[in-house]
């Protein structure tokens, strides 16, 4: 296994994202967005992106500064529109983005079943929807539920409080959210830091994402975003 690497800056850390991948970005809203790895990943120039992540965009900062730049070719969330979300309803209204609408709970554990080599599973979340067409579905002990498949992505771009010089993290809050699960069901995680302790700082206890599934750690100036409202 591979030791998590430590590197200087943003640019390094997402060096060698392919066109074409499948990017799992963490955040609750502007909560936990990884912002400097996804500036970087601007600036590095991968395009034809599939991104995983609970909405579609703030404003014009973080994801939807990354839909702006025409990077992203398709969308899974479960929040695209909001106040905020212009950039992203432009986009899908003009037939420039796709989407795939995965209610929240599924979304969560599409990338949990990923992480833990689980083949599909079966949720009761979407029936009698139009988000059920198309889907298997089965009857157990009388309730009808759908069949659903594992989310795994290319890369994983997240933000975690800190980490050791081995990589594990601990998360702040919220901004905890979605990072453990893409973690997990990435084949490379890539993750922005506050800062990086030495091994042996951080408290067993309080490590909720191992370094086994981590593979690059940079730590970023913490900087705080805002959105300034919707159009």
């Amino acid at each position: 296994m591979a030791r998590t690497q430590l590197l200087e800056t943003a640019d390094e850390a997402v060096a060698g994202i392919e066109d074409g991948s499948t990017v799992l970005v963490g955040g609750f809203g502007l909560a936990g967005m990884p912002f400097d790895l996804i500036d970087a990943l601007i600036r590095q120039g991968a395009t034809d992106l599939t991104i995983v992540s609970n909405n579609a965009g703030n404003g014009e900062v973080g994801l939807a500064a990354l839909l702006k730049a025409g990077r992203v070719r398709k969308v899974l969330c479960s929040f695209p529109r909001q106040s905020d979300s212009y950039v992203f309803d432009e986009l899908y209204l003009a037939g420039r983005i796709e989407l795939e609408v995965v209610p929240q709970g599924n979304l969560a554990e599409r990338m949990r079943a990923a992480g833990a080599g689980i083949g599909a599973f079966y949720g009761p979340t979407a029936v009698g929807t139009s988000l059920a067409e198309g889907k298997e579905s089965r009857v157990i002990d009388g309730r009808e539920y759908l069949l659903e498949y594992p989310i795994r992505g290319d890369y994983a771009l997240i933000s975690a409080h800190h980490a050791d010089r081995l990589g594990n993290l601990v998360y702040r809050k919220t901004a905890r959210n979605f990072g453990p699960v893409m973690a997990a069901a990435a084949s490379t995680t890539i993750v922005q830091v506050n800062g990086v302790v030495e091994t042996g700082s951080l408290d067993p206890e309080a490590v909720v994402t191992p370094s086994i599934y981590v593979d690059r750690v940079v730590a970023v100036e913490e900087r705080h975003y805002t959105v300034q409202g919707a159009r």
